[in-house]
């Protein structure tokens, strides 16, 4: 059972984080507006991007690492807590539709299991044990990378998690929006994006929270990029799941093509719906199993399975 005193140390640790703030300048904003309120809170939101800028040389560092992992088929593990451990959860869920990764390669862990991504589980993010326990039970190895995710930089889920990782040789990013974080410093790559207070106190779903979804959107997405996932900016390995997906398909062959909608059938048809083989049939004039093979020993990169095809 958690005494006083340590009610009153996680207080103190919570008073000196700059996430956790007071603003006595927005006391009374209860009594505004809604439309001032709406305006005051975009003001707000529109210092993110610039403190995510401050840190693009560290995100950057770590996207390389991590791709550099992933290529020799390391996975990408996201551990956090609330909403935190829901953002991790939320860009691993997009990766195979958009990257056709397999769902094994990006993964989103959150404090207290499946749950908690829409109910609280009491106690789930104190716990350095828990982390461990999940990272074990997904078979963690030397190859993956895992990021925790706090805003405070204190969670001690996203702390252990990183702590468990690292002990093991996996590589480790810790993205925290206070600067300072023991979350940036036991990882290998800390990525602290301080956005100050919030316009609600502690709220930090709000702007750091943005802060969190802007980097791993750069994460995932740069990295899938360095593993020639996408062909300049078309996602050439959508997976068509759906008659959207199956339209915008079509529409990325034809875009980096240039072909008409009887060859781009054809294509597709002669390679089973991939989109990025069929896109090599067309600029490559190769067959079908030709294109595969190609795509194989480039490691999946269009651009040099079609610089190869060419020299067929």
């Amino acid at each position: 059972m958690t005494s006083t005193a340590d009610h009153a140390d996680l207080r103190a640790q919570l008073d000196a984080l700059t996430t956790e703030a007071f603003r006595p300048d927005l006391a009374e904003i209860d009594r505004r507006s809604t439309l001032d309120i709406t305006r005051t809170m975009n003001d707000e939101d529109a210092a993110v991007p610039a403190a995510v800028a401050a840190r693009l040389p560290e995100i950057a560092a770590a996207i390389d690492a991590t791709a550099a992992r992933m290529a020799r088929g390391g996975r990408l593990v996201y551990a956090g807590a609330g909403t935190a451990g829901r953002l991790g959860v939320l860009d691993a869920s997009e990766c195979p539709p958009t990257f056709n990764t397999d769902p094994s390669q990006v993964l989103g862990l959150i404090a207290g299991g499946p749950s908690a991504l829409v109910t609280a589980v009491e106690g789930a993010e104190d716990s350095r044990e828990f982390a461990a326990e999940d990272l074990s039970a997904i078979g963690l190895t030397a190859l993956d990378t895992v990021v925790g995710i706090s805003a405070s930089g204190r969670t001690p889920y996203a702390v252990g998690a990183v702590e468990h990782a690292r002990a093991r040789g996996a590589l480790t990013i810790g993205l925290s929006c206070n600067a300072g974080s023991s979350l940036a410093a036991a990882a290998e790559h800390g990525i602290e994006v301080v956005v100050g207070p919030e316009l609600l106190t502690g709220s930090t779903r709000l702007k750091a929270g943005t802060a969190q979804k802007l980097v791993l959107n750069m994460l995932s997405t740069i990295t899938m990029i360095r593993l020639g996932k996408t062909y300049g900016n078309l996602m050439v390995d959508v997976r068509a799941s759906n008659d959207k997906l199956r339209a915008r398909s079509r529409r990325i062959v034809a875009l980096a093509t240039g072909a008409g909608e009887p060859e781009i059938e054809e294509a597709l048809s002669r390679t089973d719906g991939e989109v990025k083989n069929a896109i090599l049939t067309l600029l490559g004039d190769v067959d079908g199993p030709t294109a595969a093979r190609l795509l194989d020993a480039s490691g999946g990169h269009l651009r040099a399975a079609l610089a190869a095809a060419r020299n067929l």
